[in-house]
């Protein structure tokens, strides 16, 4: 049990299709984007936590995976994880599910950053030693990944 914190569904629409009949690559990263906004209100570093305090996550890098197809009709569930932090980064992973069937991974590094002075800024330790002992151990295999290079 890998035990994820999250878990949100969505039922794939006609618009988020292809011409070849399944998941546009671009509406894969709607909803994983969405669960990362539902993992900062988990941890009351959302959009509550911006307006009392100027801080914000923004993103450094992704990276994507697709693992299986997804055709209409598609429930989509995505599972999210706390993958690492130290004192201004946070590193976050999600898997998406169409019924039993994994379809994609992504993960993300994100910033924190205090848009008042313009700046990177330390979590608050309280903060942080809550998203420290919220690590998904073991890391999933697929975390840390990189495409690669074709000669």
């Amino acid at each position: 049990d890998l035990h994820y914190p999250l878990r949100r569904q969505r039922q794939m629409c006609i618009r988020d299709r292809d011409a070849y009949g399944h998941l546009n690559e671009a509406y894969y990263l709607v909803p994983f984007s969405n669960a990362t906004w539902k993992l900062q209100d988990h941890f009351s570093i959302g959009t509550e936590y911006f307006d009392k305090t100027g801080c914000a996550l923004y993103t450094l890098e992704t990276h994507l995976r697709y693992v299986g197809e997804v055709r209409e009709p598609a429930t989509l569930s995505i599972e999210s994880a706390i993958l690492g932090v130290d004192a201004k980064r946070l590193h976050v992973g999600h898997i998406m599910w169409s019924g039993t069937r994994e379809c994609a991974t992504f993960e993300c590094m994100v910033l924190h950053y205090d848009t008042r002075a313009e700046g990177s800024a330390a979590f608050p330790e309280d903060i942080r030693k809550d998203l420290s002992d919220a690590i998904l151990k073991p890391t999933p295999e697929w975390v840390g990944r990189a495409l690669r290079r074709l000669e």
